[in-house]
């Protein structure tokens, strides 16, 4: 059973995807307590919304099964789309019989919007001479990459193909809309480029991949554009292999990326991949928050310029976060390398688990790493609290998608009969000659125990994160003195019962880059994968969150775990600055520190919580 990624040629793979259904999350872990939550809250919550939401009404309208006028954005097909494939991949591993009313529904009013030739979209259909008349904001294609990869995730779960035969016809009024020698097939929104390669991997015809070659091919040449965002908001300003790096759009650049990666996996050409690399370090090295966010300017959801992240003016929108994720997981299969998987998991804990709620059922749009005190909230793409839904929804979707087939992004194997762990969570890893049971308190505890009942036949590679500064490693009981390679301790496993990793998790204190001028003087608190931040609510009554300015020189300690949150808290101590009358005060003014206070920080993946108030990831030092 394939899950979202499966790769047919290995030739130019480093590590290759386990099958679906290989390892199964406990839900005494993280990730697994996750999913569990997902599908008991996050998916009917979901379905819901797509009621509430108009998206449904939409699609009967265009059905004729209602008299209906088209409300909200044209691009809501795409929420209907993501939301099935979020059951799609839930059907994979848990029972999901309560949601077929929805889905059998849902699917029969596709086809029966669908139009003769194919062709399906809610907000199109009644005027089918402006359909693909705008490839800039239309997100017809973009749509359609959405519905294959939910027709995909029903493909390889059950078997069902009605989904997918779905969208496989509104592919083929594509395929004829844009033949090879003709209009240029570029979609102002990417997306349609993965789906493709993936419906060639699925069905084997290698005219859905030659069409996903076309698209990459076709981008870069300013056919859509420039509107008043300019050519590299819609990454059409140059050629995919000529590429300095990441700009625009930030879910478009991530998306675009992740399709260029199927694309090269499959049909080859290194300049794809050396363009893949310049706009990964780009991302990663210059233009990330701490948390993973991607995304500083609002008016655009874009990239800024290198080191340009404000914290109180971070969009970091949550899909931003996701598409790193998808993007990351592809550049580990191609790689193997463990830098792809440490910012994978740096945007799962942080930016993804941030955007939602512990109930599954609240959500964040854009994820700022400041929330100033009287901030009121109002816009609705930043409010200072979660919201149950946006006018623009593709967040919550995208995250019940994404936690529903999790598990695929935890382990790869080799063609030498070797198991790589990426992501450490309790689970049970199902091998065809052993199985891999996995104890761990991650991401709050650094040890990890792998029991294995059966035989391993070749390497088995167990990720050291860069931010862990020290490990240990016990092969039977037996310590063992190894280097990280690319990223990973490397054992051979024949014959081996069990294997215990002990990661340093201590608590750290990180500044932020020189030239990163809107956090200069301050420092974060990280501990293992997750980044801690500093709440309104956790300081002192009468103290104010702009006003704490931390003592670096004390040790920071674990301050056991908060009761509603359910996490483990870090204690800091500082004290107060006094504020001048004047807003810009002389340069040799020493403002007065009062006497010392504490406070507790919660993990950035559970604030705003309990109630609204001031937030902030970067503190001020009082030596500083």
């Amino acid at each position: 059973m394939p899950g979202p990624v499966k790769p047919v040629s290995q030739d130019r793979l480093a590590v290759q995807p386990l099958p679906f259904d290989a390892v199964v999350l406990s839900p005494d872990g993280v990730l697994g307590a996750w999913q569990q939550v997902n599908a008991a809250a996050t998916l009917p919550h979901c379905i819901e919304h797509l009621e509430k939401s108009a998206a449904l009404a939409n699609m009967r309208g265009a059905a004729g099964l209602e008299v209906h006028a088209f409300e909200g954005f044209h691009f809501a097909d795409s929420d209907i789309y993501k939301v099935l494939e979020a059951i799609g991949w839930e059907a994979g591993r848990s029972d999901v019989g309560r949601f077929l009313p929805f889905v059998d529904r849902t699917i029969q009013l596709l086809g029966q919007a669908q139009q003769p030739d194919g062709y399906l979209n809610s907000f199109y259909s009644a005027t089918p001479e402006k359909q693909f008349s705008d490839l800039r904001w239309g997100h017809e294609l973009y749509c359609l990459g959405h519905l294959l990869q939910a027709g995909i995730a029903w493909a390889r779960t059950t078997g069902r193909r009605d989904l997918l035969e779905i969208g496989i016809r509104f592919a083929e009024r594509v395929e004829e809309e844009f033949p090879p020698g003709g209009r240029l097939p570029v979609c102002g929104h990417p997306e349609i480029e993965t789906a493709l390669a993936e419906l060639y991997r699925l069905a084997g015809e290698e005219r859905w991949l030659d069409l996903a070659v076309r698209m990459v091919d076709a981008r870069g040449h300013r056919s859509v554009g420039p509107d008043r965002f300019g050519y590299g908001y819609f990454q059409d300003h140059e050629p995919v292999r000529e590429v300095r790096g990441a700009t625009g759009h930030v879910v478009r650049q991530l998306y675009l990326a992740a399709g260029v990666a199927d694309v090269y996996t499959e049909a080859g050409d290194t300049a794809l991949l050396e363009a893949l690399h310049r706009i990964w370090s780009d991302v990663h090295l210059r233009k990330m928050y701490i948390t993973g966010g991607l995304g500083s300017r609002h008016r655009d959801e874009a990239f800024g310029d290198p080191f340009e992240l404000p914290p109180d003016r971070a969009y970091s929108e949550t899909c931003a976060a996701i598409s790193s994720v998808q993007f990351n997981w592809r550049m580990l299969l191609l790689t193997g390398e463990g830098r792809f998987a440490d910012e994978l998991e740096r945007a799962l804990y942080n930016a993804v688990a941030g955007s939602i709620s512990p109930g599954g059922t609240e959500f964040f749009y854009s994820n700022p790493l400041q929330v100033r005190t009287e901030r009121d909230g109002e816009h609705e793409q930043a409010p200072a609290r979660r919201a149950r839904w946006y006018d623009c929804a593709c967040c919550p979707p995208n995250i019940a998608r994404l936690i529903a087939s999790i598990s695929s992004y935890t382990a790869t194997a080799d063609d030498d009969g070797g198991l790589q762990l990426h992501l450490y969570d309790p689970a049970r890893i199902t091998l065809p000659a052993a199985t891999v049971t996995v104890a761990t308190g991650y991401p709050f505890d650094g040890r990890v125990v792998l029991k294995i009942d059966g035989t391993l036949t070749g390497v088995l590679a167990l990720r050291i994160p860069a931010w862990s500064h020290a490990f240990t490693l016990r092969v039977d009981g037996e310590p063992q003195s190894l280097d990280p390679e690319n990223g990973y301790v490397r054992i051979a496993a024949m014959g081996v019962a069990q294997v215990e990793l002990k990661l340093d998790t201590s608590v750290q204190l990180r500044q932020p880059h020189p030239h990163l001028d809107a956090a200069r003087g301050c420092v974060a608190v990280t501990r293992g994968p997750l980044v801690y931040t500093l709440e309104q609510t956790d300081l002192p009554d009468g103290v104010l969150l702009e006003d704490f300015v931390l003592d670096a020189s004390r040790t920071l300690v674990d301050a056991g775990r908060d009761a509603v949150l359910g996490v483990p808290l870090i204690r800091v101590h500082g004290s107060t600055r006094a504020r001048p009358a004047e807003p810009y005060p002389d340069a040799a003014v020493n403002f007065a520190i009062s006497d010392r206070i504490s406070a507790n920080l919660v993990p950035y993946y559970r604030w705003g919580n309990r109630g609204p108030g001031g937030m902030r990831v970067w503190i001020p030092p009082a030596s500083r």
